[in-house]
């Protein structure tokens, strides 16, 4: 238990350093408030990776002296694009906006492009998700043993028990083949890719400028709604609903009131940023829920098969 927990650790440690190596920089004007724009609602970013093509759009960089003539247009955009902008950007940001790029270009909708990145991202990291998926369903099996060993050492806190309660719970783990640090490692990739999704649609005019099934990419919910564009509520029912059953499919303990109570409260907090994200942002938030979804589903199922044989 102590070697995992110092591999956690360590893992922590790298995931700060490489994030804050790197942030988006938002327009602001004289008077230090953030400018947006008037038709879309969206708060520019000052630091965009190529040059946007919306009139309006171009027209307030130039009004804030913001340099943008030395950057590529966002078809003709590379990883290498800009020179090197520290681990964060070069690792994660400019090659994600590069290969949403890509695709778009491919498929000529950035929307689309989003699902399809999203996608492939999460089949690359397939392994690591079926491992944490594993690991939920054989701790739920080891439940009834792991709370036999709580009752066990309720009333005792002093060092000895603990080592036992320690030891003996590691003979559960091994048991039923559990590893607590496999089904971490997802969980910490997650953060800096939905940071890195973040970065790359904010700082890639083409894709905020875009549509996709009638919603505009840099407009969030919480400013169509005071256009009167109430079908934008859509994006935040289905944030909501699916992230509700991937916590529910991929809880790693079975369910009790702390659980329930959890997962229930981290739903409301997704479901309240899901408002203020940009519809870009909630389809990718969408795209990851239903894979999770459909993956534990799977695995669901193919556990009850090898039970019956």
């Amino acid at each position: 238990m102590k070697k995992q927990n110092k591999i956690i650790k360590v893992l922590l440690i790298l995931l700060v350093l490489i994030t804050l190596t790197g942030c988006t920089k938002t327009l602001k004007g004289d008077d230090k408030k953030v400018v947006t724009n008037p038709t879309t609602g969206q708060s520019l970013t000052e630091n965009i990776l190529c040059k946007p093509t919306d009139k309006e759009t171009l027209e307030l960089y130039e009004k804030y002296e913001v340099n943008i003539k030395n950057l590529p247009d966002c078809e003709n955009f590379k990883i290498n694009s800009g020179g090197y902008e520290g681990l964060w950007n070069s690792i994660f940001v400019k090659p994600l906006a590069f290969i949403i790029l890509k695709v778009g270009k491919f498929v000529h909708n950035y929307g689309l492009a989003i699902i399809i990145t999203s996608l492939l991202i999460r089949l690359i990291a397939l392994p690591i998700t079926k491992k944490t998926a594993v690991q939920s369903e054989l701790i739920k099996k080891a439940k009834p043993e792991l709370d036999k060993l709580e009752k066990k050492y309720k009333d005792k806190n002093d060092q000895q028990s603990m080592m036992q309660k320690s030891q003996e719970m590691s003979i559960i783990y091994k048991k039923y083949n559990i590893n607590p640090v496999s089904g971490c490692l997802y969980a910490m990739l997650q953060l800096p890719l939905f940071i890195a999704f973040l970065e790359a649609i904010n700082r890639v005019p083409a894709i905020f400028e875009g549509h996709f099934l009638g919603l505009q990419m840099g407009t969030s919910p919480y400013i169509a709604l005071s256009h009167g564009w109430y079908w934008y509520l859509i994006l935040t029912i289905l944030v909501g609903a699916s992230t509700f059953f991937s916590f529910k499919l991929n809880s790693t303990t079975a369910e009790n009131d702390q659980t329930k109570t959890i997962s229930r409260v981290m739903t409301i907090m997704i479901l309240v940023m899901s408002v203020f994200m940009t519809s870009a942002l909630n389809i990718y938030w969408i795209t990851t829920n239903l894979f999770t979804v459909v993956q534990n589903i799977l695995v669901k199922k193919g556990d009850k098969k090898d039970a019956k044989i």
